[in-house]
């Protein structure tokens, strides 16, 4: 038997059945809200290695033939059709005109 038998007059499958998680599917939110937080690190992560490219190279225009920031190349155009498409947020958009960014 399993524990949930002496702790809980209701069986396991009952539980499951009138589970409000299990109706509502809200693990849904939990699996979208992980993934919002992924992509805001990794913009978050994209904005340093940008800012700290400027502190070195004294621009934003990565090489194509710069091998070792060709993911920050890809970012950098990435967010650039993003502001053109108006699908850049207003917080990433404030915060790359506050360090000089060139769209």
């Amino acid at each position: 038997r399993s524990l949930m038998s002496y702790t809980h007059p209701m069986s396991s499958t009952e539980m499951q059945k009138q589970s409000p998680r299990k109706k509502q599917g809200s693990s849904l939110p939990i699996t979208s809200n992980v993934k919002n937080i992924k992509e805001r690190v990794s913009w978050e992560q994209k904005f340093d290695e940008l800012y700290a490219f400027k502190a070195n190279n004294g621009h934003y225009n990565v090489s194509t033939k710069d091998a070792q920031n060709k993911s920050l190349r890809r970012w950098i155009n990435q967010q650039r059709e993003l502001y053109k498409k108006n699908v850049l947020n207003s917080g990433q958009i404030q915060r790359l005109n506050s360090i000089g960014f060139i769209w």
